[in-house]
């Protein structure tokens, strides 16, 4: 494994925002087809893309400091080895974490939900509640969750627009999906999101 830079993301698509909004649903129920780089790209870009030249991403942060980190857990992505990646906003790259698919792992961590090993990827938001605590104090946990709200909502709204889907789960042991992803130190699971080609 090793670090992959991505497709640049596009910046105008086929669906409107609010035809995105119609549309979007929650999608537990995947097609075995696998997903493409320029797809995983995007949908990162989504999350926490850079927007501006002073460092803006394209979710909301408390202060601008930005406490999200993003991974993707890869069973079918075309170009992209099984395996946990961690993606960096300021290089748009992957950076490898740990080899092999780790789907039936997350999906046990996540008491059983059966979408999780059923997806072609599984994207986590992870998140450091110490860097908004700096500035924030006692309030920075609740920031933290009303950005992880909004990266999901982006998230979802991008997979629609790309004729994918997914599903917000929360119901999960945090330290077991931590150590599964090799969580850096301060980070916490935050939320993840199995993301596939919907199945008829």
């Amino acid at each position: 494994m090793k670090r992959l830079a991505l497709p640049e993301p596009r910046l105008a698509g086929k669906v409107t925002v609010e035809g995105a909004l119609r549309e979007r649903r929650s999608v537990r129920r995947f097609a075995s087809e696998a997903l493409t780089l320029d797809e995983i790209a995007q949908l990162l870009w989504s999350v926490q893309g850079v927007t501006g030249t002073g460092g803006e991403r394209t979710t909301p942060s408390a202060g601008g400091l930005y406490p999200l980190q993003m991974y993707v857990a890869a069973a079918r992505v075309e170009g992209l080895e099984e395996g946990v990646y961690r993606y960096r906003v300021d290089r748009h790259d992957l950076e490898p974490v740990a080899e092999g698919d780790v789907r039936i792992k997350l999906a046990a961590a996540s008491h059983g939900v059966e979408w999780v090993d059923s997806a072609p990827v599984v994207l986590a938001i992870g998140g450091v509640v110490q860097r908004t605590a700096i500035k924030y104090g006692a309030r920075a946990r609740r920031y933290v969750y009303i950005e992880v709200g909004c990266a999901a909502e982006n998230l979802y709204l991008q997979a629609q627009s790309l004729g994918l889907g997914g599903v917000l789960v929360g119901a999960f042991d945090d330290q077991e999906v931590s150590d599964i992803l090799k969580l850096r130190e301060g980070e916490e699971a935050m939320a993840l999101m199995p993301v596939g080609r919907p199945r008829q």
